[in-house]
């Protein structure tokens, strides 16, 4: 679509048909990816993060890019009813009709809020985006710029065939450490249940499949042929999904750690303290935005193990960096001039669960 300019001028691409920047482009291509490539999304609300990985041909998702949430409203924890302005948490999917290029927030995608367990718990909202304008009254608000490259990659990985792609936002990056923290949460319960998730993808790098029956969330499974399963009803007998674990090897973790990776930019809510376990959160503070000009710190953490600790794919100390695998390794890694092994692709899920409607 294209907006007119001046008299005489040549006509303007509206924000929603910009195409991705060099430097996107120039990134994609060193991290052996595509651009019309599937996409999966993480939100971390604690940390003020949205992670963007991306599929390569292996079928395995690879970290792309870790922006900086600008805004969000509410505190942490999942969203009840309409007008409690709080962001959700939980397990989205997002499909090329809830893409919103009008949009009054720059450019924006709808969540999908309420899902098939929002619904049977009687949870109610509606318009819950991602965009722009870095407001929020119950959205993830990106920068403008931001919210442009976020919405380009997905319309790219639409055009190119991803029929929907998942969106797991979470409280705060779900390692053990950190949820035993908060053991006193009014929502530890609710924490517990999602954690899977995280751990799924952390050992397989493949977002897992979700279903929603019994009214909570059952993680890492096959749906039957249909789809359809009754949100309230009994959980019928499910296959657990199948995957080898993921094993980064040096060159992955080197591809990974590539500049631009960690996204500098406005974080307006300071990280919520987790010291504390009587079950309330101290409210967040407004913090001045860093410098432009800074670069966000590489996270030092060990390599996580793969050994697998339970049927739910959790990992042994699974890494709480904002570039997982990437350890050891400085913030401009020159990667070794060696031809990366070949590697048994893996089957990209078509379904992202949630039932069908």
């Amino acid at each position: 679509m294209l907006a007119l300019a001046g008299c005489g001028s040549a006509p303007e691409l509206i924000p929603a048909e910009q195409p991705l920047p060099k430097e996107t482009l120039d990134l994609i291509g060193k991290k052996g990816m595509q651009p019309g490539m599937p996409i999966y999304v993480r939100i971390f609300k604690e940390e003020s993060e949205l992670e963007v990985w991306k599929a390569r041909e292996d079928g395995r998702f690879y970290h792309f890019k870790t922006y900086p949430i600008c805004n969000w409203s509410g505190e942490i924890g999942p969203k009840f009813k309409k007008g409690d302005k709080q962001a959700p948490e939980g397990f989205y999917a997002v499909g090329p009709k809830q893409m919103k290029p009008d949009s009054s927030f720059h450019v924006a995608f709808n969540l999908g809020f309420p899902n098939a367990y929002d619904r049977a718990h009687e949870r109610t909202g509606e318009f819950l985006m991602i965009h722009g304008k870095c407001k929020s009254a119950g959205c993830y608000a990106m920068t403008d710029a931001l919210a442009e490259e976020i919405y380009a990659l997905a319309r790219e990985s639409f055009r190119n065939g991803q029929s929907a792609f998942a969106v797991h936002a979470f409280p705060f990056r779900m390692t053990d450490d950190k949820l035993a923290r908060f053991k006193g949460h009014k929502h530890i319960a609710f924490w517990k249940m999602i954690k899977p998730a995280y751990d799924f993808f952390e050992t397989y790098r493949v977002p897992p499949t979700v279903a929603v029956c019994e009214r909570k969330y059952v993680i890492g499974v096959t749906l039957p042929a249909t789809g359809r399963i009754d949100p309230d009803g009994q959980c019928p007998r499910l296959q657990k999904q199948e995957l080898t674990p993921f094993v980064p090897d040096l060159l992955d973790q080197q591809i990974a750690a590539q500049k631009g990776t960690i996204v500098p930019g406005q974080k307006a809510r300071e990280q919520t303290a987790l010291a504390w376990s009587d079950g309330e959160a101290p409210a967040p503070k407004p913090v001045a935005a860093p410098p432009a000009t800074a670069p966000a710190p590489a996270a030092e953490a060990p390599i996580p193990s793969t050994t697998s600790t339970s049927t739910t794919g959790s990992i042994q100390n699974p890494p709480p960096a904002s570039l997982p695998g990437a350890a050891f390794l400085t913030a401009e890694p020159r990667p070794e001039k060696r031809k990366a092994p070949a590697k048994k692709p893996v089957e990209v899920p078509t379904s992202l669960g949630l039932n069908a409607p």
